[in-house]
């Protein structure tokens, strides 16, 4: 089953705005794309559109949150990074204002949009701001928690959706916690660590080994920053190799912040399943996805080569249970 997480963000936004007056929201002339169209039909008082302006957006939404408001701003991921960096960083990151940065469409499987909407360094650039939580959720199931748990808890916020719809992976019960990796698989063998749209993938990879005889454990880190590294230790000590999955460019987003807990704590073969150097073109998300590399084979792939790096010595007493 497939769910939209746009579409979950929108409607929880109501929810949240019947339980708290002080929940405005603002867009830049995409609400009917972010789903914040939802809020302004129910709370026109509460909702304003600020047009093709992110900088602004950003600037009104401080000052609503100085003045109290708990405040969502919404746009495609693209601008919400690369256009009003400069404003994130001066009117929210400096000064740790209650703003939550809701973006969607974020990544290549943007599609057709190409290149100039594809938000592929959106993460790097937020996890480099003092002060800001980054949540990259996997299904709706997650975003619902998320949204509710950063409307609750003071603070910048950067939480990042998708345009397409994307399989749940999680029960209605399930709670998200910021800064807590969440083990989706248990395994011996390696670990993936995956975030938003990959951790499906992950899943799928990891039975496909498993038909191989290779566990491999499933780990979704829906919090980027702050990051769970107590998780990622424990996955390098107890499975000796780790593939990093995400959509995004290589530098400066999960697989970077999970390189430098490893190599700093607990040093095993890595793996790197993401969109290299380089922007893509315009195309079908999932022809899109698999061209560039972002697929279950992939994660596959990149599991059996850090497998084969592993020291011989601890393969060998895991194998025998040792």
């Amino acid at each position: 089953m497939e769910a939209s997480t746009r579409e979950t963000y929108g409607k929880t936004l109501v929810e949240l705005g019947k339980q708290n007056k002080d929940i405005v929201v603002l867009d830049a002339d995409l609400s009917s794309s972010t789903m914040t169209h939802f809020f302004a039909r129910e709370f026109p008082n509460r909702f304003f559109d600020c047009g093709l302006e992110e900088q602004n957006m950003i600037g009104i939404a401080a000052g609503l949150a100085a003045s109290g408001k708990t405040v969502f701003a919404s746009t495609f991921a693209v601008f919400a990074s690369c256009r009003c960096f400069d404003q994130v960083r001066m009117c929210l990151s400096q000064t740790k204002l209650n703003v939550k940065i809701v973006a969607t469409h974020s990544g290549i499987s943007v599609g057709e949009d190409g290149s100039s909407h594809h938000a592929i360094e959106d993460l790097a650039l937020y996890c480099a701001l003092p002060g800001f939580t980054v949540v990259v959720p996997a299904d709706a199931i997650e975003t619902a928690e998320a949204i509710r748990v950063a409307a609750n808890t003071y603070g910048p916020f950067y939480i990042r959706l998708s345009r397409p719809k994307t399989p749940l992976i999680y029960p209605e019960s399930y709670h998200f916690k910021v800064g807590k990796a969440v083990t989706m698989r248990q395994g011996r063998d390696a670990t993936i660590i995956a975030m938003g749209i990959m951790v499906a993938k992950a899943l799928e990879a990891s039975d496909i080994l498993a038909r191989q005889e290779i566990d491999c454990r499933v780990i979704n880190m829906p919090t980027l920053k702050p990051l769970d590294e107590q998780a990622i230790v424990k996955a390098a000590s107890e499975t000796q190799a780790i593939v990093v999955a995400e959509e995004h460019l290589a530098h400066g987003g999960l697989g970077s912040r999970v390189a430098q807990v490893v190599a700093r704590e607990k040093p095993v073969p890595m793996g790197f399943v993401n969109l290299g150097d380089s922007y893509a073109m315009s195309g079908k998300a999932n022809e899109l996805l698999q061209r560039y590399g972002l697929t279950a084979k992939n994660i596959e792939d990149a599991v059996k080569s850090v497998v084969k790096r592993k020291p011989y010595q601890y393969s060998q007493d895991a194998r025998s249970g040792e």
